[in-house]
């Protein structure tokens, strides 16, 4: 993509505060006293099953919705007595779309831009610069109700940056998107960070924070249950193991007898060690088989991934996973 529009201003400091959030539907309570950091040119994603407060977060957080305690600052401003500043820092873009399937592409930009004040004067070069950025020039003279999945969410991206907000909140941006559609999602959103921008991010597939978020929050029943770097939230269950393949059901018995820790599975000839993954206990596990002259055809280190994590910390998986 080509034409990229700078982002100017980049902030040093927390893009997104946010202390003691609290929020009920009358007798309900929906968000009860979460607390996050979100670094300024960085992803963070909120993961959560559903009902668990995503949603009710990013309404709060983007000004539309009212908290009933706690205090959230946005690009520096407090989202309670300064909405207008907030709402002038960031730009939204939801789970669905948000497109005139009657007009062009170029038509969607063109009406975003007349009505951002702060765009001014230069709409047109702003709207050329993002069709071209979003790969979109070849359909821009084309309904949007031709477009697949994957341009529609792109139009949407693009529609959100007419006014070069800092941060952005993107909430399940793939979701419906086949793979390919997916990763190149994935490489725009890497691409606005790398120009300053601050990627709030709500997503049910797992490997899509992992891939994209600096930090991620766990959110369970209104409550953070877990906060860290994907590696960092990894580490906190255990699992990790070492995984040995053999090629006769005689070398796994004898293998089995000598590992009396392990786990077998009979069918794929293999067992299952548990480990902590360093060279160390790997060089000390192949030591002791080959104290035996045993060998195995296959040896690979296995850790936990945010399914298992996720599984961990909430009790069940997302609705994605589940299906």
């Amino acid at each position: 993509m080509t034409g990229r529009i700078p982002i100017v201003g980049r902030m040093t400091t927390s893009a997104i505060a946010v202390s003691g959030l609290r929020k009920a539907y009358k007798d309900k309570v929906v968000l009860d006293g979460i607390d996050l950091d979100v670094r300024a040119g960085t992803v963070f994603s909120l993961l959560g099953p559903n009902g668990a407060g995503k949603t009710t977060t990013v309404n709060v957080l983007t000004t539309l919705m009212k908290a009933d305690g706690g205090t959230v600052r946005v690009a520096g401003h407090d989202v309670a007595t300064e909405a207008k500043a907030v709402r002038a820092a960031i730009g939204v873009t939801g789970q669905f779309a948000a497109v005139d399937e009657l007009l062009t592409g170029h038509e969607n930009l063109q009406l975003m831009a007349d009505l951002n004040r702060a765009v001014s004067g230069d709409g047109k070069r702003i709207v050329t610069e993002l069709l071209e950025r979003f790969d979109l020039v070849e359909s821009a003279q084309k309904p949007a109700s031709t477009y697949s999945g994957g341009m529609r969410r792109k139009l949407d991206l693009a529609m959100t940056l007419v006014g070069h907000p800092k941060i952005i909140f993107l909430d399940e941006p793939t979701t419906g998107l086949d793979p390919r559609s997916r990763r190149t999602m994935w490489s725009i959103i890497r691409a606005l960070v790398a120009d300053g921008v601050t990627i709030f991010l709500t997503t049910q597939y797992l490997d899509e924070a992992d891939q994209l978020a600096d930090r991620i929050a766990v959110l369970d029943q209104g409550r953070l249950v877990a906060q860290g770097t994907p590696d960092e939230l990894k580490r906190q269950i255990p699992g990790t193991h070492v995984r040995l393949r053999f090629t006769t059901a005689a070398e796994l018995d004898a293998a089995a007898r000598v590992l009396t820790d392990s786990t077998r599975d009979n069918e794929a000839l293999t067992l299952r060690v548990p480990s902590d993954g360093g060279t160390k206990s790997l060089r000390a596990l192949l030591d002791r088989l080959d104290e035996y002259s045993l060998s195995a055809e296959e040896c690979s280190v296995h850790t936990p991934d945010l399914d298992d994590v996720f599984l961990a910390l909430t009790g069940h998986t997302t609705e994605v996973n589940a299906k």
